[in-house]
Parts: C-alpha cells; structure tokens; sequence
C-alpha cells in the first residue's frame, strides 16, 4: 500500500490540497515523479535523494513512483520536497509514525537536508486549514507567516532529521521565537501632505478621491507638484480590514516578494512602475502566470507618472481590469486569475512642451490635442476626477504656511469610508463608492430636480459617455458622505462637475 502524505499546490492566489503519493516497485533504482509537475519538481528527485543520505538514512534501491495527485492538475514549485521525502521513509519504514494527528507538511530541502523557505506559504496554510487539516510543518523561516491564518497549529522546523523525530515522538517541539504573529514593518519615510504648498483646492478632491476610492488623473506642468502629491496619497487612505489585509499578503506571498517571508501587510499597496514598463509586467503574465503591478496594488493605489508615456498597448490592457476588478491571465501552461481592485492615480504633462496655459507654450490646438490623444477615450472615461495641478507662486513657496497633515486628512476620509462600508455591508466585494454597479448606483444615487437639471446641462454642454455619467454620480456621491449628507444634493452635483476638468478644456480647444 502506498504512503501518502499531505502537501499543496497554488493556483492563482488560491491553493488546494495535493496527496504525494509514494510507491516503491522492483525495478532499476529511480525516482518517477508523475502527476503534471513542472521542472522544479521533477529536479526534487536529486535534492530529496541526497536530503535524505545526509540525514543518515537509506534511499531505497528499488524503483521509487511518486504521484501528485489529483494528477489532472498542473503543479508548479520546489516545496514538495519535504512530503516526497516524508513519504519515501514512510513507505521504507524508515520513520514510524507515532503521532496520528493528520498533518500538511510543506518545505523545501538543500542537499544538505536544510529547509529553505518558501513563497506562497499563506494560501496553502489557509487551504490546509479549509480542507480540515489541523496541523501544519513548514520551515522555519516561513512560521511567522503561516501563524497568521487562525484555527491551526504552526511547527516550524530546520531540518529533514528534526521533522521525523517531530512525528516519531522522540523530541517535544520547542516553540522557535521566530514562532508569533508579527506585522510587516511599513517603513518609515516621514511623508506628509502638510508638506504640500499652494494645492488646498487640489487636495479637496485629492481627499475625495482616497474617500471613494475614485482614480485621479492630475494634470500639470512639469515641477508643479504632481508627483509629490500621489506619493502622499497612501498616508490618507483608510486602513485595512483583516479580511483586505490578508488578501494583498496572499498575492505577495504567491509573487514571492513577501517582505523577509514573514508578517501581515497592514499598509495599503503603492505601486508606482516606470514608463517603459511592458504589458506582461503591468498586468501579469510570464511562463508562470505570475501576478503584475495593477495585483500587487490590489486593495491600494498604483501610480502611473507621466502615463502618456506608457506604451498604448500596455495603457489599452487597463480597460478590462478596471472595470472587473479582476484580471484573468492565460498561457499555454496556467490560466491563473487575480484581483486587481486598485485606486489609478495618475499624472501628466497638459502638452508635449509640459506649459500649456502659460507664455512658455507654443503649442497649437493641434499639438495639444495629439499629446492628449496617447491616453485614449475610454481610458480617460475610466478616470472619474481629472484635476489640473497649477503651479505653485513664489509667495506660496518661500511662507511657512503649512497646510493639513496627513493625519487630519486621513480622519476626514475614514469618516466618509465608515458610511460606505455601512452602506454596503451585505455587498461581498463592495468597500467604497469607486465599486459600485449600476444596480447600485441607481439604489443610492437618487438625485434632487436641481441636481438632474445641472447634469443634463453639463450632458448637453460636453456629450459625455453613459460611463461617466455613472462616474459623476459615484463622485457626487462620495461628495455628499464627506458632509455626511444622505442625499446628493445640486452642490454635490457641481463639484462632480468641476472634478473632470480634460473634458471643459477639450470642448474649448479648436483645431484647423
């Protein structure tokens, strides 16, 4: 009868349970490993082999298959290992296995049987405990992480020797001090929007923007701030629940960029890839299907700078993700799917020579209105505030003025957010106005006759989308909650308006 010992495998941000399978046949001495597994898992034959006569015990001289079952399923990773190598001395009778509790067993193995840390960790601990596995061995270096899924007991191990006398009894488990749950340390960088000088009508809607969850556009001249006011953006913005917490460790944990392996991310996502970033990298893809930027930024803010610089093709593959809150990723291998419910905020020159509106430009409409159209309609539909940042004068830079901290902001916005969530407490998936369908749009976006009046005025004047009607409505909305107000009122309305300056300017542009 074969050995079957308990492991896992990811798919996506999810995992799943997979029993490795061991059975040694008469045969010439080898290892066979068979159920749909990837290169690293096939080169775990030499790793496990000499893990194994390092530890002092004998690898059999039969023919050893391994199966990774359901086998109908890829399966990708080195942290199998550590099952293999369980259920070949298991199988040899090597290691007799006095505790019966049932146990998930993950980890790597070095030639010198050491365990070596593993990405992805996470799920797979969650995936244990939903599949009723009550107790879980990882290396040591990934116990921090695995201890902050509830409702399973942790053992974290340096050695293939330490785990089988573990599960023979013959050692008591010592907790490591490595063994507690601990937040990710955010680092310090000392940021804030008091810093910020000139902008107090910009950093309105900045405000609403974090209170909404709405993608800002900002437009200006070069040196006016732009910049400055994005990085600022995270220190405003609520903080997360437990459940979004643990949903952005997931996909860090999958990508492998989990900070020191361990600890839960409390502080939202900011992500701010380079212009030249290519597709694959903004939106996810690789031989892997691994995530990109817009899932790393999955619960907080990714931040285009200078995004009429980025690629077409790679700006174009926002569209969908934008509006699913999701991106699906196929190859020829995997077809893995991520969330990628994240705030866009970005920034822009307002013309090629970065000065329009000022004597220093020389640009005509023409040339305007080309540099405008490297960001397509439809993406710029998708921006529901599009602000101008102006430059700032010389009586504003050199006073020692010092505007709202971050802190006093930050209040404001979780005001607004705590309606939100009350609002949309028995919607799954719903956090802020930003994610609202038009189902719900209709439910809690009622407008007052002055209201309807100014919007169909504004409809009449600029010939906007069905989209970005909804946009004017969700940011009138959240315009409203700010005051605490229960109905949008004709003020709410107008200041939604206001916040989608590209489209009053592109009505007053003229081309020849």
């Amino acid at each position: 009868m074969a050995s079957i010992v308990n492991s896992f495998a990811i798919s996506g941000v999810e995992a799943y349970l997979v029993d490795v399978e061991v059975k040694t046949i008469t045969g010439q001495p080898l290892i066979a490993i068979v159920g749909l597994g990837d290169t690293a898992i096939k080169e775990a034959r030499e790793r496990v082999e000499a893990a194994i006569n390092d530890s002092k015990y004998k690898f059999p001289q039969k023919k050893v298959v391994i199966n990774l079952a359901p086998s109908d399923l890829k399966k990708s990773g080195s942290h199998f290992d550590l099952a293999i190598a369980i259920g070949i001395l298991i199988e040899t009778g090597q290691l007799v296995r006095v505790k019966k509790e049932k146990f998930g067993i993950i980890g790597e193995l070095s030639l010198n049987s050491r365990l070596r840390a593993c990405s992805g960790i996470l799920p797979m601990v969650i995936a244990a405990r939903n599949a009723g596995v009550k107790n879980i061995i990882v290396p040591l270096d990934n116990i921090q992480e695995a201890s902050l899924v509830t409702g399973i007991q942790v053992f974290g191990f340096d050695a293939l020797k330490d785990v089988v006398d573990f599960l023979e009894d013959k050692k008591v488990y010592q907790p490591n001090k490595k063994n507690s749950i601990a937040a990710a340390q955010d680092d310090i960088d000392g940021i804030d929007f008091c810093d910020v000088q000139g902008q107090d009508g910009l950093i309105e809607y900045i405000v609403v923007a974090a209170a909404g969850g709405h993608n800002l556009l900002m437009i200006g001249s070069p040196g006016c701030g732009k910049s400055m006011i994005a990085k600022r953006i995270p220190t405003i913005l609520p903080s997360m629940t437990e459940a979004e917490a643990l949903e952005v460790t997931k996909i860090y944990s999958v990508a492998g960029i989990l900070k020191e392996k361990s600890g839960l991310i409390k502080k939202r996502p900011f992500r701010s890839p380079h212009h030249n970033a290519s597709t694959n990298s903004l939106i996810g893809g690789g031989k892997d299907a691994t995530p990109g930027e817009i899932s790393l930024a999955h619960n907080g803010v990714l931040f285009l700078d200078e995004i009429a610089e980025f690629g077409k093709n790679t700006l174009e593959s926002l569209r969908q993700p934008m509006e699913d809150q999701r991106v699906t990723i196929s190859r020829v291998k995997y077809t893995n799917t991520y969330p990628a419910s994240f705030m866009l905020v970005a920034a822009m020159n307002p013309c090629s020579c970065g000065y329009y509106g000022t004597e220093r430009c020389k640009c005509t409409d023409y040339e305007v209105m080309k540099y405008r159209q490297k960001i397509s309609g439809p993406i710029m539909d998708r921006m529901d505030i599009q602000k101008y940042v102006r430059p700032v004068d010389f009586i504003d830079l050199s006073n020692d003025y010092r505007g709202a901290t971050s802190e006093s902001l930050r209040q404001r916005v979780e005001a607004a957010r705590k309606i939100q969530q009350q609002r949309f407490a028995k919607m799954k998936g719903i956090n802020c106005n930003a994610q609202m369908g038009n189902q719900l749009i209709k439910e809690h976006c009622i407008l007052e006759d002055d209201g309807k009046k100014l919007l169909m005025m504004a409809y009449e004047r600029y010939q906007y989308s069905a989209r970005a009607y909804h946009k004017y409505l969700k940011v009138a909305r959240t315009f409203a909650d700010m005051d605490g107000s229960v109905k949008i009122r004709k003020k709410d309305v107008a200041l939604a308006i206001m916040a989608r300056d590209l489209e009053k300017d592109r009505a007053g542009l003229t081309v020849l």
